[in-house]
């Protein structure tokens, strides 16, 4: 008997999920269900990058962006009052441009793909990348990654303090 391999089925199922999710994104009409399908499409592009052996890139993209810009894209549609009453009156203005356009990139991404030499090759054993490229932040590049700890700082404190002082001119 032939062995079953997990990796195509797993790859396969999460290259759905993304794509559905993103699909999702774009057909919404409700803009909290778009930004849960969003959750979806970056979650499942993690699990691409963890399936090709990208760790680092994985753990990026849900601490950065599902933990960070996805929480505060929630935050703002849940506090933004009467966010789901806002109705477009002309929905259908840019549809025949946009599958003009759709039609066009995905002529040329199929011809690229269809056209383009692929040769195969046996993927290496994956190694981890996350103690190199922290070696790496901690000896070689400790200089530029301090300063960008420090121009982060200072637009955070920035940012506290423009908050404090339009707080203040509201109560005043």
């Amino acid at each position: 008997m032939t062995e079953i391999s997990l990796f195509p089925i797993v790859f396969y199922l999460l290259a759905a999920v993304t794509v559905v999710s993103a699909l999702g994104v774009a057909f919404s009409n409700n803009i909290f269900y778009s930004a849960i399908a969003l959750m979806g499409a970056l979650l499942g592009t993690a699990g691409l990058y963890v399936m090709l052996a990208a760790d680092f890139l994985a753990v990026v993209q849900i601490f950065v962006y599902v933990g960070g810009i996805l929480v505060l894209t929630l935050f703002a549609i849940n506090l933004t009052s009467r966010i789901g009453d806002v109705s477009i009156s002309n929905r259908s203005i840019g549809r025949l441009p946009s599958l003009l356009m759709l039609g066009l990139v995905g002529t040329v991404m199929v011809r690229a793909v269809l056209g383009g030499g692929w040769n195969l090759v046996d993927v290496p054993e994956a190694e981890p990348t996350i103690a190199t490229i922290g070696n790496g932040f901690l000896t070689d590049y400790i200089l530029p990654f301090e300063l960008a700890s420090l121009v982060l700082l200072a637009a955070l404190v920035g940012a506290v303090v423009l908050s404090r002082k339009e707080l203040k001119e509201e109560r005043g």
